[in-house]
């Protein structure tokens, strides 16, 4: 297999290669391959409750705010999309009427 020069400093910095540019042959470590331990679903929507618990909830008045900022921002930029698509209809319009002439 042919290595370039990166790939060779790779491997020696990872431990993988020697300096001569042999493999060091090494046995996996089967210590960290051992699967992750499942819960069961009790435990996790125990677990996804204390979590939700733990979330800083907005107030009212806080939602009532954003809804209404969110809801003035929507009407404006359809408003600014509708007026853009007329206009730009209205010139193409225009544009095909004076070219067929």
């Amino acid at each position: 297999m042919a290595m370039n020069r990166e790939q060779r400093r790779y491997l020696q910095k990872q431990g993988q290669m020697d300096d001569e540019g042999n493999p060091i042959a090494q046995r996996p470590d089967r210590t960290n391959t051992a699967p992750s331990e499942r819960v069961g679903p009790v435990q996790y929507v125990g677990e996804v409750r204390s979590e939700l618990r733990r979330v800083t909830w907005p107030t009212r008045s806080e939602v009532i705010n954003y809804t209404i900022v969110v809801g003035i921002t929507l009407a404006v930029l359809t408003a600014l999309i509708a007026l853009m698509d007329w206009g730009f209809g209205s010139l193409i319009f225009e544009l095909l009427r004076a070219g067929g002439n």
